[in-house]
């Protein structure tokens, strides 16, 4: 099986701050690698599970707090107004169970809220967050989250 999400969960004690944000013995929260937008956050199972229904009772009543909680420290970091999480794992090579905690700002244009928020996604990598900024979101999100 080739998961990045399960790969990345082995190394959690050597993963750089954009790839631990945060975590505990059920979830661990990450700073998506091909965005354009600065604190796209993504929360995954410490296990691989690659449906919702398959998540124990421990990892649902976990789910919600996370998301909460990475919505709250998002909002103090970057100021943004809202947040949108929203779950697929469809695509190929990223069938893991993960929820997008994505930050809506402000002045986020119209035709990049919502669901098209998702054009940011897939940045080409002279449009991505930089690992450096990366880092230092991740880092300020993690010192919020206690």
């Amino acid at each position: 099986m080739n998961c990045l999400s399960c790969t990345n969960n082995e190394l959690i004690d050597e993963l750089p701050p954009r790839e631990l944000v945060g975590a505990d013995e059920l979830w661990r929260a990450s700073h998506a690698y091909d965005t354009a937008l600065p604190g796209w956050l993504i929360l995954v199972p410490r296990r691989h599970v690659t449906a919702i229904h398959d998540l124990t009772d421990e990892e649902a009543a976990a789910l919600g707090s996370w998301q909460v909680r990475l919505s709250r420290a998002l909002r103090e970091v970057t100021g943004c107004a809202k947040t949108y999480i929203v779950q697929f794992a469809e695509q190929e090579g990223f069938a893991h169970v993960h929820f997008h905690v994505v930050p809506r700002m402000p002045d986020q244009p119209d035709d990049l809220r919502s669901y098209r928020i998702f054009g940011l996604l897939g940045a080409p990598p002279e449009r991505a967050v930089s690992e450096a900024d990366r880092d230092a979101l991740a880092l300020a999100l993690r010192e919020r989250l206690g």
